[in-house]
């Protein structure tokens, strides 16, 4: 986990696993538990900053048309404020 660099909330939290993967469409069946785990240290860290209640968005970019640039695999966890609808751009 780290704190992200170019935040887009208030809480901007990087959730990157230590096994290199490129990105989502490159999981194996095997780094499913993985995924869990990640999932898990997100609602974590939600209830840690206090955005559990009021909502936080917990997303990743999967190739070049959705704005993927690092080619690992990691999920930003935002919140602190209500976030804007993603629209079709």
């Amino acid at each position: 986990m780290e704190k992200s660099s170019h935040p887009v909330a208030p809480v901007h939290i990087l959730i990157v696993p230590k096994k290199e993967i490129p990105n989502l469409q490159s999981l194996e069946p095997e780094d499913l538990p993985l995924v869990a785990e990640m999932v898990a240290v997100a609602q974590k860290l939600a209830k840690e900053f206090g955005i559990d209640e009021e909502g936080y968005r917990f997303l990743t970019n999967n190739g070049p048309d959705a704005g993927q640039i690092v080619h690992h695999l990691h999920f930003h966890l935002l919140g602190g404020r209500k976030l804007c609808h993603i629209g079709v751009g």
